[in-house]
C-alpha cells in the first residue's frame, strides 16, 4: 500500500507539473522573428532610459537579420496617417537618434536585436513615391540599411502581423515612417479631396497655378521648347524633376485644351504638356501646396493653366 501511495503521489506531481508547463506555454506567444513575447505590452523605455526600446531578449543572442523589404507599399491608418510598409505589410520605423543629413544609423548592436535594420538590397519605392528618396547607409551590424529621404529604416520585433504598429512612440524616439521618410501623422497624410488629374489652385503668392491629382505643384522648365516639343531635363535632372505622366483630357479642370498633348521623352516614356510645354513636379515639394521649386536655378517656375511660367522674367 505504501508503494502504491508513493507511485500515485509521483504521478499526481508529474501531472501537475505537466499542466503548469502546458499552461505557461499557452500564455507565451511568438513574434514574427521567433522571439518569445508572451502577453506583455511592448517595452516603453528599454535599456533604461536611452530610448532604444527592448523586447526583453537575451542580449547574448545575435541580432536577428531582417528580411529584404522588396516592393514598399503605403497603407492609410486612421490613427497614424500614411505609413510605409515592406512587401509583406510590416510597418517600417525611424529612430529620432538617427540623422538624415548626412544619413547615419545610431541603433547599436544591442538595439538592433529589437529593431532589426531593413536591408536596402532590392528595395523599391512605393508606387507614387519619388524613387530618388530611396538610399542606403551602413548599420552597426554591417547591413546596408534602407534609407528613405536619408532616414534609416527598421522593423520592430514585437510586430507579429502585417499592419501591426506596436513600435509607435516606444521610448519617445521610435515612430512609424511616412512614405517620404518623415514621421507618420494624420496631418501629414491629409490631401486635397476629389482633385482631377490636373487642375488649378489659388496660391497666395503666385496666383492661379496648376496642380496634379495629389495637389502637388506643376512646373515649367525654361530650357525646354514648345515647338518642336522637347524636354531638356534628363538623367539626374529627371530624378529631381519627375515628368508629369499623360493625363486624359476629361480628367482635367480649369485647364485649357489648346496645345494639350503628350510627347515621347528621350527615355521612351510619355510626358504631358500644357500648351505644348513639357511639365513636371518637384521632388523637393513634400506636401500638397508646397512651391519649393519656384525660381530654382532661375529656370524653374510654377505653371499657369495656359502653360506660361508664373513669375519668370520677361
Amino acid at each position: 500500500m505504501k508503494t502504491s501511495w508513493r507511485s500515485a503521489s509521483i504521478v499526481a506531481t508529474a501531472a501537475a507539473l505537466l499542466a503548469l508547463t502546458t499552461a505557461c506555454g499557452q500564455d507565451a506567444g511568438t513574434s514574427a522573428n521567433g522571439q518569445n513575447v508572451g502577453n506583455a505590452d511592448p517595452a516603453q523605455g528599454g535599456y533604461g532610459s536611452d530610448g532604444y526600446g527592448s523586447s526583453g531578449q537575451d542580449e547574448s543572442e545575435a541580432a536577428p537579420k531582417a528580411k529584404a523589404a522588396g516592393q514598399l507599399a503605403v497603407w492609410d491608418s486612421k490613427k497614424l496617417g500614411k505609413v510605409v510598409t515592406d512587401s509583406a505589410g510590416f510597418t517600417l520605423y525611424r529612430f529620432d537618434k538617427d540623422t538624415a543629413q548626412p544619413p547615419k544609423a545610431n541603433c547599436d548592436a544591442a538595439c538592433l536585436k529589437t529593431w532589426p535594420a531593413v536591408p536596402a538590397n532590392g528595395a523599391k519605392a512605393a508606387p507614387g513615391v519619388d524613387a530618388s528618396l530611396i538610399g542606403e547607409v551602413a548599420a552597426a551590424d554591417g547591413t546596408k540599411q534602407l534609407t528613405i529621404d536619408g532616414w534609416p529604416m527598421y522593423r520592430y520585433a514585437m510586430d507579429a502581423s502585417p499592419g501591426d504598429a506596436k513600435g509607435q512612440g516606444v521610448g519617445g524616439t521610435w515612430y512609424a515612417a511616412a512614405p517620404d521618410g518623415k514621421k507618420a501623422s494624420p496631418a501629414a497624410a491629409a490631401e486635397p479631396a476629389d482633385l482631377k488629374g490636373l487642375s488649378t489652385r489659388k496660391d497666395p503668392k503666385l496666383g492661379e497655378i496648376v496642380v496634379d491629382k495629389k495637389g502637388m505643384t506643376v512646373y515649367r522648365f525654361l530650357k525646354d521648347s514648345a515647338w518642336p516639343i522637347k524636354s531638356n531635363c534628363v538623367g539626374a535632372c529627371a530624378q529631381k524633376w519627375p515628368a508629369v505622366a499623360p493625363v486624359a483630357k476629361n480628367d482635367t479642370k480649369n485647364i485649357p485644351l489648346k496645345g494639350y498633348m503628350t510627347f515621347g521623352r528621350p527615355d521612351g516614356t510619355k510626358q504631358q504638356t500644357l500648351n505644348c510645354w513639357p511639365v513636371y513636379t518637384f521632388s523637393g515639394d513634400k506636401k500638397a501646396g508646397d512651391t519649393n521649386g519656384q525660381g530654382v536655378g532661375g529656370t524653374w517656375y510654377a505653371a499657369a493653366p495656359d502653360g506660361k511660367p508664373v513669375g519668370a522674367p520677361e
